[in-house]
């Protein structure tokens, strides 16, 4: 029976590389997969999936506008597909998620969605929180903050490496632009901006 998974992380903890790694294990015994990222984040190029140790793969893109589920049911008109892969998931709209959910429901076609949790504010994406509730599963890439705790939180810096606590959510970078820490560093690091209980 096929699933909905959800496979979340902060950033650089290696996502899109245990994405590119499943969806060759696939394609190794001879079945198709079918990939999809966001069109927003075009930092390995259009239309691209890249993980910073090298390997890459080509995708369909995604907009907030399109239908995912028509976009995998077109897919499959034109041949068997083993299972859907979804890179930069916090990217989607809360009702793609659940057009994710029907294509694993009605097409009977695992989905393995791929995303930050969530942002540099500490809060989660769209998307993230959509998935969160409709998943079947859920699965946490694990990577380290500088302390060698589990880093959960990531923080936006600027160009001298200060902390960023405003702005809009989505902002496209990578090392220079984002760092995970665990969340006692994301507190040092934000001083613990706008966090306060009453």
């Amino acid at each position: 029976m096929a699933k909905l998974y959800f496979n979340y992380s902060t950033m650089n903890a290696g996502k899109s590389t245990v994405l590119l790694q499943a969806s060759h294990n696939y394609r190794e015994r001879g079945m198709q997969t079918y990939l999809l990222t966001a069109a927003i984040d075009g930092r390995a190029g259009s239309g691209r999936i890249a993980s910073r140790i090298g390997i890459a793969a080509e995708a369909d893109v995604f907009t907030p506008r399109d239908d995912v589920f028509a976009m995998i049911r077109d897919r499959l008109a034109s041949g068997p597909v083993a299972c859907v892969f979804v890179d930069e998931a916090q990217f989607l709209g809360a009702d793609q998620v659940w057009q994710l959910a029907r294509a694993v429901d009605d097409l009977d076609v695992p989905v393995l969605a791929y995303g930050l949790r969530v942002d540099f504010q500490g809060k989660l994406f769209p998307g993230s929180a959509a998935l969160l509730a409709l998943a079947d599963e859920m699965r946490e890439v694990r990577t380290i903050c500088k302390c060698g705790r589990k880093a959960t939180m990531v923080i936006r810096q600027d160009a001298s490496g200060q902390a960023i606590t405003e702005g809009a959510q989505v902002q496209i970078g990578g090392n220079e632009t984002y760092v995970s820490l665990c969340r006692k560093h994301w507190r040092e690091a934000t001083g613990d901006h706008g966090h306060t209980t009453s």
